[in-house]
Formats: structure tokens, C-alpha cells, sequence
């Protein structure tokens, strides 16, 4: 039989043209991914059913189109630790960085989350604290484009300052009971308050939800990792009136409580844990505001959901709905008043336990698991779900893309977490807590039974065996903290890199917390950043 070339090229062009473009590229065929990052978010969210149970209606609706780890643990008890975790998908006790986020500058072998999508042939976009971010000390590899929403946070090496004077706050500053009549000079803990519903759109995180959502509406030639990081729910507790106002204040629900819960304490840490309980927890109780500043909690998270919503609307708008993996995470929890403390830093569940939600081509949808994962099985996942190239170092996490499609099949495993000193941690699975500081302080919670950690079984002889097996999921060698950097440093800014060097300490913070007493400076600076 003999074959008309010009025919069967053209035929062949044909059927490719009517297939959809995501099957015509190896590269396109690749899946999108929009990776969506919170800050101190807890597991009150609506679709863990934790109580109190924040409102949340749109992360509620990703996890009924993917899968939702109840069980799900960040891999470092604050941002800078955890984040560094999971865009280098390595440990603490590999890196060292137990209290830093630069494991670029000590260890420049490793390759970025963002860099292994770069390598990849994607897009990479970025806004936000995604990493933790200190002037001048971000990892600033496989960016295509990071968005800075001022220019100062390109001279300032992209500082976050998510509240300094261009963004509005409540008035009189500050606005919480617990810091009335004070004057701020540092940060803004246990801080909260609404601003009015007309400066939403000012607002830092809603600036970046808003370039996100830009995003979504161009057209990409290339498949993109498209990551936006959003300060909210983290302090200070300020969003518009409007998210206070879908709570009863009066109706909230405290979290559960026990008096005695600090006595069966290891000696190394029972008087740190009392000392917090009194300057934070004892003292909110007794200026009665414990619900006032659940309030301020409950609301950020909403509004925090309220800007996921929106980029959760732009995609489903946009011709990428059906190829784009959505990731979404918090960085850790947060303690309100659990065990009688008032933020992170424990290896408690209230810290460690995390809203891990993944939805999109490849995941089952609708699915609640409590098979026990961390945010160090983030960078794997992507790895063999996107078709990146390995990275330089090894991956400390595992692979969840198996158990994304087929959750039930997912057997428990044991993870590992950190501490923010060398040989210190907790590990946890579906049953158990084991926390480790050394060889005579350690705790063991039976979180099946004891979900709400009251009873220290570490003592008893006859758990040794249990101790000795979570034992196994912890490592025998520690990396040595990674080395601070000087405090006397210059911040050299040359187009759109930064670095720091040795030198007398050149660096001027964005102008911060004297504006918000002063509405007319506040105003005339507010427009001089515009």
C-alpha cells in the first residue's frame, strides 16, 4: 500500500490539534502546581473538627476534592526551622538548622524545592513567606519571578514586614487588652484587633492573594510551580471587621484544660512550661480575655481562608483547573491556652499537628485519612508526582504519591520531629508520642487514649518496649547547630540579588510601629511606598 507523505503529515496534525494541549508537550503534560503556604494556622480548621472550630469554608472545600491528613506534622517547631525543612527536604539534625532557615549558606549543595521545578522546565512564581524570611537571608535560586509588593522589599532583601506603615491597622495601637497603654517596640504578640473592612485590599496578605490570582489568569507556555505564602493567622491578630463578626465571642469554645497537666513533667522542661503558663496563659485568664484573644485567632484564620478562596476561585476559572495540584500547609501549629501555653515551640501535638491537604490529578477525592505524614514528605511527593530531577541531596521524607491515590491502602508510619537543640525530639504515630530531651527527661503519650497529652507515661516500666521502638524512627547522629551569622552586618543590595557581608550593620527595618500612632505620618508614608 503505498502512503501519501503530505497526507498523512497532514492527518497527523490534525489529530494532534484536537487533542488537548496538556497531551501535545512532554513538558505541558507535566501537572501544574499551586502550592499554598499559611503561618501558625493550627488544626481548627473546619475540615479536621478540632475544637474551637474555626470557620473555613474554602479550605473545607479543597479537602472535599482531596485528600486531607488529620494526621498530618510539620517537620520544625517554628518558621524558620520548619520552612528550611521543607524547601531543602532535609532535617534539622542534617542541616543543623534547628533555629535558623539558611541551609543555602552552609550547605549551598542543596537544591531548593524551587530549583528542582526550575530544573524541570517550569515556571517557578513566588509571593510571600514562604521561606522564612529575614532581610538579606532567603534562598533566592530558581525564582522566575518573586513578587515584592513595595520597593522596599527589594532593598530590604525581601523582609516580609507584613505590618509596618503602609498597611493598615486598628486604631488606637495597640488594640488588644493585653498590650493596652504599652508601648510597642518589638513584636506584636498577643496583639489583636479589626481594621475597617474598606482597607482589605491594602492589606499585605490580600496584596499577594491578589498577584497570585493575576497569575492564574495569564497564559503559561510552560507548566509553573506557582507557591503564595500568607502571613495570617501568625500575630498580630489583625483582619477586617467582618471576619470577627462571623464569631460569637461569647460562644466560642476554650480549649479542653487540666490544672495539674505540667506536673508529670520531665525536670529540664517543667519549669520553663510553668514559667510560660504564668506570663501568657495565667495572665490572659485573669484579664478575662482568653476568648477575646481566641477571637482574634479564630478571625485571622478566616481570613487567611478567605484569601485561599480567592486564588481557589482564579483557578477554578482558569484552563488550568484540571491539570494543577494544589498543596496546602501550615508551617506548624499553635497552642491557645493547651497545657497552659500561648504559641509553638513544643513537641506537643498542639504544635506539631498541622492542616496537609492535597487535591488535584492523581489524588482521591473527598478523603479524610489519619495515616501519619510530615511536611518533609512535601518535597519527595512533588518530585516523583511532577517528574523533577532528584535533587543534589538526599530526601529525608518519603513519597506520599501512593497514598494520594489510594489512601486506604496507606499503612501508619512513625515520623520524626526535631527539637530546637542538638539530640532533642518527639516522635508520633497513630498511637503514640514519644519525646526525647535526654536519656532521663523524656515523655510517652498514648494519643489514642490520651489525645489530649495529660498523662506522662515515660516513667513506667512497663513501656519500655514502646519507647525502645519509636526510638528506631529518630537518629543516632545529630548535625551540630549551624553556626549563627554576625550580628554586625551590612545588607548589599546589587539589582535584584542581596547578600550580607562582615561589616558595622548597614541595615534599616522598614519603618514599623511609630507610624501607627501618628496617623499623619502614617498616611504620608503610606503613599510614599505606593
Amino acid at each position: 500500500m503505498r502512503v501519501n507523505l503530505k497526507s498523512l503529515v497532514l492527518l497527523t496534525a490534525l489529530c494532534l490539534a484536537s487533542l488537548p494541549t496538556a497531551m501535545v508537550s512532554a513538558d505541558n503534560a507535566k501537572p501544574n502546581v499551586l502550592f499554598l503556604a499559611v503561618d501558625d494556622m493550627n488544626d481548627f480548621v473546619g475540615c479536621l473538627d478540632s475544637r474551637p472550630n474555626a470557620i473555613t469554608p474554602n479550605i473545607d472545600r479543597l479537602a472535599a476534592r482531596g485528600v486531607c491528613f488529620t494526621n498530618g506534622h510539620t517537620a520544625g517547631v517554628f518558621c524558620a526551622p520548619s520552612r528550611a525543612a521543607i524547601f531543602s527536604g532535609q532535617y534539622a539534625s542534617t542541616t543543623g538548622c534547628y533555629q535558623t532557615p539558611n541551609y543555602f549558606v552552609h550547605h549551598p549543595e542543596i537544591e531548593s524545592l524551587q530549583t528542582s521545578f526550575a530544573k524541570a522546565g517550569y515556571t517557578t512564581l513566588g509571593a510571600g513567606k514562604l521561606f522564612h524570611h529575614p532581610a538579606g537571608a532567603i534562598d533566592q535560586r530558581g525564582w522566575t519571578e518573586f513578587f515584592l509588593r513595595n520597593q522596599f522589599q527589594l532593598e530590604g532583601g525581601w523582609a516580609l514586614e507584613s505590618w509596618s506603615s503602609d498597611t493598615p491597622v486598628p486604631q488606637p495601637f495597640p488594640a488588644s487588652v493585653y498590650n493596652k497603654g504599652k508601648e510597642i517596640t518589638g513584636g506584636l504578640f498577643l496583639e489583636w484587633g479589626a481594621v475597617p473592612k474598606d482597607r482589605e485590599e491594602e492589606m499585605a496578605d490580600t496584596i499577594r492573594a491578589n498577584w497570585a490570582v493575576e497569575q492564574l489568569k495569564q497564559k503559561h507556555d510552560k507548566p509553573f510551580f506557582l507557591a503564595c505564602g500568607f502571613y495570617a493567622p501568625h500575630y498580630p491578630n489583625y483582619c477586617p471587621q467582618e471576619y470577627f463578626d462571623l464569631y460569637d465571642r461569647d460562644a466560642i469554645e476554650t480549649p479542653a484544660f487540666k490544672e495539674d497537666d505540667l506536673a508529670d513533667l520531665p525536670d529540664k522542661i517543667r519549669k520553663q512550661r510553668q514559667n510560660r503558663k504564668k506570663v501568657h496563659y495565667d495572665k490572659l485568664v485573669a484579664m478575662g480575655a482568653w476568648k477575646d484573644a481566641l477571637h482574634g485567632y479564630l478571625a485571622c484564620t478566616s481570613y487567611a481562608d478567605a484569601m485561599v478562596g480567592r486564588i481557589l476561585d482564579a483557578l477554578a476559572a482558569s484552563p488550568y483547573a484540571d491539570n494543577t495540584i494544589v498543596v496546602l500547609w501550615s508551617d506548624h501549629g499553635y497552642h491557645l491556652g493547651e497545657k497552659g501555653q500561648w504559641g509553638k515551640h513544643t513537641l506537643w501535638e498542639r504544635t506539631s499537628n498541622v492542616p496537609f491537604l492535597w487535591a488535584g490529578p492523581g489524588v482521591a477525592k473527598g478523603v479524610r485519612t489519619d495515616v501519619t505524614v510530615s511536611l518533609i514528605d512535601i518535597y519527595p511527593t512533588l518530585v516523583e508526582t511532577c517528574d523533577l530531577p532528584a535533587p543534589r541531596q538526599k530526601l529525608e521524607g518519603v513519597s506520599l504519591a501512593s497514598t494520594l491515590r489510594q489512601p486506604a491502602g496507606a499503612e501508619d508510619r512513625t515520623v520524626y520531629l526535631p527539637y530546637m537543640n542538638t539530640g532533642e525530639y518527639a516522635v508520633m504515630n497513630r498511637d503514640w508520642r514519644f519525646i526525647h530531651y535526654d536519656d532521663t527527661n523524656r515523655e510517652l503519650y498514648n494519643v489514642k487514649d490520651d489525645p489530649h497529652e495529660w498523662n506522662n507515661l515515660a516513667s513506667e516500666p512497663q513501656y519500655a518496649n514502646v519507647i525502645a521502638e519509636l526510638r528506631k524512627s529518630a537518629p543516632t547522629e545529630f548535625a551540630d547547630p549551624e553556626p549563627k551569622l554576625n550580628s554586625r552586618r551590612d545588607l548589599v543590595v546589587e539589582g535584584e540579588t542581596f547578600r550580607w557581608e562582615s561589616g558595622k550593620g548597614n541595615y534599616i527595618p522598614h519603618p514599623k510601629y511609630l507610624p501607627y500612632t501618628d496617623p499623619a505620618l502614617r498616611q504620608k508614608q503610606s503613599t510614599e511606598r505606593r
